[in-house]
């Protein structure tokens, strides 16, 4: 991913909120025939790990090949800017119109999984994730044993050992002030004011 300085993230923490929140990921990877794959996967990222599973019927997971290098894609918001929002075209009118966007994305070496208690583990640590906040939380043990055992043969698990990440914040840091704020008026109007929040802050 092409990242300028003034794009940047470096807050580490601040990547993992992203991923966090987002929650799922495109997962790349390229097949032994150089045929790129690409699957949308819920994911959770903790310490250096990446985990993720694939349907068993998905194509995707057999074609990997164990510690070939991955790419799990996040995307944030995103919002078409027009030059009519810059102060700038008034001034000369040398302007265009270009896309804001927040993504991150994390690179390493993928395995699959296909061993019961590692999916068990997953889908619970996954699944406790996104129910904890509940007010009645619901838990993988919930349900009967027999029925999860049936669904865990369903899925394949995918793990990335993450080795390198970039995160990057589009959001007209490279425009003038006065640009800026015809932006932030701009995306207000249009009732984007997530938008206009990180052209403010420059944040994910």
């Amino acid at each position: 991913m092409y990242v300028p300085h003034f794009n940047r993230i470096e807050d580490l923490d601040a990547a993992r909120g992203f991923v966090a929140a987002a929650s799922v990921a495109t997962l790349v990877t390229t097949g032994p025939d150089g045929a790129p794959d690409a699957t949308l996967l819920p994911i959770m990222w903790h310490g250096d790990r990446v985990i993720a599973h694939f349907a068993r019927a998905n194509e995707h997971w057999k074609r990997i090949v164990t510690g070939a290098p991955g790419l799990f894609i996040v995307y944030g918001p995103d919002a078409y800017v027009t030059p009519s929002w810059y102060a700038a075209k008034a001034e000369h009118g040398k302007v265009v119109p270009t896309w804001n966007y927040s993504a991150v994305q994390l690179r390493g070496p993928v395995t699959v999984h296909d061993d019961v208690e590692w999916l068990r583990d997953a889908v619970t640590a996954l699944t406790d994730t996104h129910e904890t906040p509940r007010d009645e939380p619901w838990a993988v043990t919930d349900a009967p044993e027999k029925y999860v055992n049936g669904q865990l043969r369903a899925i394949v698990g995918v793990e990335m050992a993450v080795e390198h990440v970039d995160a990057k914040a589009k959001w007209s840091q490279n425009r003038s002030d006065a640009d800026r704020s015809g932006v932030v008026s701009g995306f207000e109007a249009e009732g984007r004011g997530d938008a206009a929040a990180r052209v403010r802050d420059g944040s994910l």
